[in-house]
């Protein structure tokens, strides 16, 4: 007698499924770290940007910091995203012989998505905090305009275990 036998049983199914929920275990974490290392290299990128454009500032502003003197934040972002002259005085783009050294807007923190700045007077002494806006925006940014320094508002660690906010 001939048996002919259609579909799967039981047995079968679920050790199918017991195989792709271990491959997807092992996998999953991969991702996970790669999206990770996306977002400090691109905080890394960021700051690189920014750190920049503050020194090429400097250098055209007979060696003064966008935004030094003022505890303002809307001074430093006017000084990176307005043209000035090289007294510091600024005007919409294109008006002034320098700047804007950023284009629109500043870039986002990857790992709070904030564009806000705060002001500080010591770039060493200041510490993160989640919870700061800088009008609606969140504070992505700490910066000391005396000191021409900025980092990460953000309390998370590096891959190497490095605390962003020492970068």
């Amino acid at each position: 007698m001939k048996s002919s036998r259609f579909g799967f049983t039981l047995v079968e199914v679920l050790i199918v499924v017991v195989i792709l929920g271990i491959l997807a275990a092992t996998v999953l974490p991969q991702f996970t770290a790669a999206g990770n290392d996306a977002k400090e290299a691109s905080l890394i990128q960021n700051l690189q940007t920014l750190r920049g454009q503050i020194q090429t500032f400097k250098f055209q502003h007979e060696g003064k910091f966008p935004g030094q003197g003022s505890t303002t934040t809307q001074s430093f972002k006017d000084a990176m995203l307005l043209s000035s002259d090289s007294k510091g005085v600024t005007g919409p783009a294109g008006t002034k012989a320098f700047g804007p050294y950023l284009i629109g807007q500043f870039p986002p923190n990857p790992y709070n998505n904030g564009r806000g700045i705060k002001i500080v007077t010591s770039i060493a002494t200041a510490t993160p905090d989640a919870t700061l806006l800088d009008g609606t925006d969140v504070v992505g940014w700490l910066y000391s305009p005396e000191e021409g320094r900025i980092k990460a508002n953000s309390l998370d660690n590096a891959a190497d275990g490095t605390p962003l906010q020492n970068l």
